[in-house]
């Protein structure tokens, strides 16, 4: 009876001592890594919960990097404008001397090269890059938004109609830019026209001398102030976007906070607790060990071994 008890005594010792020992680990663990659960059989409920609110991180992810995309192509659109917005009104300040009474044919003539030299970089902003290398106002187009055929043969748009949009969360999504005709074209007095044409137009108009370069550059205004217009009406687009841009941002933040403490309330080890869970266990295994070693050496042990 006295082996048979004392053999029992052993094993539930030995058991008790691996139950702790393993228990010490996981609390050991749960103070590394921060983390409650170590499989989902812990708690099937808060397991579940956790990979939703992970699937949650990952979407957020996405939104949060083409917010970022969307509003750099945004803020590079702006930049551009601006410079468009510049090229149109040092046209505006050429086109008005050109209507002077008192210019020859020499002094309009050099300042129609002027305007011909502006509407080269017009066509280089036209054509510029967004930050993945694609046309800025090209639409989708991976290539170049515009192709100029020279002076008095026009500047064509080979992009596509409309940009891809870019979903930026809660189900929202924003257009990171513009199309070229959302910027350059307009109705004129005599019908449809792109800066490229009107800039163009006085060029040829200034460079030929006579009462119509004059004429030509008092009905240019009208045109310029047209497709000036047309710019700044884009400066607004963009403008209200990157305000979207910024509230769906802010809102995401706060989204992305609510998450990260619901993810530490349901799955997260309470470190001061679990700590004091330790010492606890530490210290029942080793008041256990200490037993079991004095109850090793007594001769009944001795002799069950």
């Amino acid at each position: 009876m006295i082996n048979l008890s004392t053999g029992a005594f052993y094993e539930r010792s030995t058991h008790q001592i691996g139950s702790l020992r393993a228990q010490a680990e996981t609390l050991q663990q749960q103070i590394g890594t921060g983390e409650r659960l170590e499989r989902s059989s812990d708690d099937p409920v808060a397991a579940a919960r956790l990979r939703m609110l992970a699937r949650t991180e990952r979407i957020t992810s996405v939104d949060t990097r083409n917010s970022e995309l969307a509003e750099a192509d945004l803020a590079l659109t702006d930049q551009t404008l601006s410079s468009i917005a510049d090229i149109v009104m040092r046209v505006r300040e050429l086109a008005v001397q050109a209507t002077v009474s008192t210019l020859n044919d020499d002094q309009r003539a050099a300042i129609g090269v002027e305007v011909a030299s502006l509407r080269e970089n017009l066509v280089l902003l036209g054509n510029s890059r967004n930050i993945t290398g694609h046309a800025l106002f090209g639409g989708q187009a991976a290539g170049q938004a515009y192709v100029d055929n020279g002076s008095g043969n026009g500047v064509q748009f080979v992009g596509t109609a409309a940009g891809t949009p870019l979903e930026i969360g809660d189900g929202q999504s924003v257009v990171p830019g513009l199309t070229g005709p959302e910027i350059f074209q307009f109705d004129a007095a005599s019908g449809p026209t792109d800066l490229f044409a009107v800039l163009d137009g006085l060029a040829i108009a200034l460079a030929g001398g006579g009462q119509a370069a004059a004429d030509a550059s008092s009905a240019a205004l009208a045109d310029l102030d047209r497709g000036l217009e047309k710019v700044t009406t884009a400066q607004t687009v963009v403008g209200s976007r990157l305000n979207w841009i910024d509230l769906m941002t802010e809102r995401r933040e706060i989204n992305t906070e609510r998450v990260a403490d619901e993810r530490t309330s349901v799955g997260g080890a309470d470190i001061a607790v679990t700590m004091s869970r330790l010492q606890e266990t530490l210290t029942v295994l080793e008041a256990t060990q200490a037993s079991f070693v004095r109850l090793a050496n007594l001769s009944l042990f001795s002799m069950l071994r």
